[in-house]
């Protein structure tokens, strides 16, 4: 795929990953759309980065909502990529608790909610778009990248909701390009390990000696800008498909 031929749409583009994201895709060439909530920080990028980076206040999980970013991404360029990488978090549950009070329900549902829910809604609508793009390179007319995490594979002690939601992600991932192939279509997952964002709330070098220290090589958190390289090699890569790549340094979670 030429990246500079195409628009991007990436929902959470207004930080951490998504950030990222948009500034890698941006600086090759893509017309990006930035998908967010964060109306503040949203701006300010799509304004820092000029004419082809806007910004659209998206609801992953409202089909409207999703609709209206697409559409403002196709008025620049034909939609060729699209990228998961909203985020959030409702906290941490055992499945019973110490006190033997059961994990809240609406926990559960949140994470599924917002990151598989949200994910397929993102997933389905960006699809359907591609669909109606002249074929490229193989008959390619785009690529669909979601982020899952290693806590899918290996989730800790707490993480049952947050794990099974990323699970979903991850299960997601090859069906999905079966389906697609027809249309041309590929669909690829990023489980990243423990990546530095502005989630942490921290500086990065309390941040390391609590999470970095336990990555086998590098010896460090992972950086958001790796994560939009990968990104950007996914798209241009047309052989990559149905694959979920692991980002994380070798990295297993222990339970806890």
């Amino acid at each position: 795929m030429d990246i500079s031929r195409v628009s991007a749409l990436v929902t959470g583009g207004a930080g951490g990953l998504g950030e990222a994201t948009v500034r890698r895709l941006a600086a090759a060439g893509a017309a990006v759309t930035i998908a967010d909530l964060n109306d503040e920080h949203g701006k300010a990028l799509a304004a820092e980065l000029g004419d082809r980076v806007d910004y659209v206040p998206t609801d992953v999980l409202d089909e409207a909502s999703v609709e209206a970013a697409i559409a403002a991404a196709t008025a620049q360029a034909p939609l060729g990529i699209a990228v998961s990488a909203h985020g959030g978090g409702a906290g941490a549950s055992r499945v019973v608790g110490r006190d033997g009070s059961p994990a809240p329900f609406e926990q559960f549902q949140w994470y599924v909610n917002l990151f598989l829910n949200g994910t397929f809604n993102v997933l389905r609508l960006s699809a359907a778009a591609m669909a109606k793009n002249e074929p490229g390179t193989d008959g390619g007319r785009g690529v669909i990248v979601n982020t899952a995490s290693i806590a899918a594979f290996e989730g800790q002690i707490g993480q049952t909701a947050y794990s099974a939601a990323k699970g979903g992600v991850v299960g997601l991932t090859l069906p999905a390009a079966r389906d697609l192939t027809k249309v041309g279509v590929r669909v690829m997952a990023i489980a990243p390990g423990t990546f530095f964002t502005p989630a942490f709330k921290m500086d990065r070098a309390d941040a390391e000696e609590r999470w970095g220290s336990g990555v086998p090589f590098p010896n460090r958190m992972g950086s958001p800008a790796e994560y939009a390289a990968l990104v950007q090699h996914i798209a241009e890569n047309d052989y990559l498909n149905g694959e979920v790549i692991r980002l994380d340094g070798a990295l297993r979670f222990q339970p806890k």
